[in-house]
C-alpha cells in the first residue's frame, strides 16, 4: 500500500493527483503513525513523510502523508502564521496563483478573505487564464502568492510584471521557485528543449529554467522591492528538522510601494 501511495504521488499528473488525493487522506494517518515528523499545515504528526521528486532532486522524508505539504508550503505557512497579518487582518484581497491543494480549503474559509484563485488548467482554481495578460485590473490585490510557476512560463519577467500590475500599492506576495543556491547565474537556454535535458539541467521534464542566486534581481526588474524571511533567526534546528524544512531555501516576500 506505501509503495503504491508513493508510486502515484510521484507519477501521477498534478490535475489528476488532486482529484485522487481526498481518499488517500483517510488512509494516511494510519499508514504513518507516530511523532517523528509533524506538519504545522494540517497539525498532525507521523512516523515520517514520504519521498518525493525526481531522481536529479529526490529528497526523503519530506511529502506529508495527510495534506501533500512539501518543505516549502509548510515554511510559508509558518511565514504567514507567525510573521505576517495573512490571518488577523481584517480584510484582504487575495490572488492565489495555482492554488496548492494544501492551502486551498484552507484559505477558501477564512472569513477575513477576499479569496480568488487562477490557473492555466487546475481543475480547483476559480479562473482559467495565461499568466501573461492577468484578465483582472490594476492595484486590485492586497496579497499575491504564485509559486513554482516562474519556471514553466515563456516571460518570467512579463508575468512577474503582471503580478506587480494587479498587486495595490502597499501590497505583498510570495513567489517560490526551485532555486540552485550553488548557482550565481540563473539557467535559460533556448537549446534545452528534450524533456531527458530540461530534468538534467532544469530539474523537471516541463521546466524551462533553474534559477539561481540572482532570482531577487528578477523579481526587482518586474518592479518589486524583495525582503527575506530568514527562518534560522525564528527557529532553532530541532524544529526546523521536526518540520523538514529545506535547510537551504530562502523565502523571498516582494512588495509593491
Amino acid at each position: 500500500m506505501k509503495k503504491l501511495y508513493k508510486f502515484l504521488l510521484n507519477n501521477l499528473p498534478r490535475p489528476l493527483l488532486i482529484r485522487l488525493s481526498y481518499p488517500f487522506k483517510k488512509v494516511a494517518p494510519l499508514l504513518y503513525k507516530g511523532n517523528n515528523v509533524e506538519c504545522p499545515v494540517c497539525e498532525r504528526s507521523f512516523s515520517k513523510f514520504l519521498s518525493y521528486g525526481a531522481d536529479i532532486v529526490h529528497r526523503d522524508n519530506v511529502l506529508c502523508p495527510y495534506d501533500l505539504t512539501l518543505e516549502r508550503h509548510r515554511l510559508m505557512w509558518l511565514y504567514l502564521k507567525d510573521e505576517s497579518n495573512f490571518f488577523t487582518a481584517n480584510k484582504l484581497d487575495v490572488l492565489h496563483i495555482a492554488p496548492e491543494q494544501c492551502f486551498h480549503a484552507l484559505f477558501k474559509k477564512q472569513s477575513n478573505l477576499n479569496y480568488l484563485t487562477g490557473d492555466l488548467v487546475s481543475p480547483i482554481a476559480d479562473m482559467h487564464f495565461d499568466l501573461h495578460n492577468i484578465p483582472l485590473e490594476d492595484n486590485r490585490f492586497d496579497v499575491v502568492f504564485c509559486n513554482h510557476v516562474m519556471e514553466h512560463v515563456d516571460d518570467a519577467i512579463r508575468c512577474m510584471s503582471e503580478l506587480y500590475r494587479v498587486m495595490r500599492p502597499g501590497g505583498w506576495g510570495i513567489m517560490q521557485v526551485p532555486q540552485d543556491h550553488n548557482r550565481e547565474i540563473t539557467l535559460e537556454d533556448p537549446t534545452i528543449t528534450s524533456p531527458e535535458d530540461r530534468e538534467k539541467y532544469y530539474w523537471q521534464k516541463d521546466h524551462v529554467r533553474l534559477f539561481g542566486q540572482d532570482y531577487p534581481k528578477w523579481l526587482e526588474k518586474a518592479g518589486f522591492r524583495v525582503t527575506v524571511f530568514d527562518k534560522e533567526s525564528k527557529y532553532d534546528q530541532k524544529k526546523i528538522e521536526r518540520f523538514r524544512l529545506q535547510k537551504e531555501e530562502i523565502l523571498y516576500i516582494v512588495h509593491k510601494d
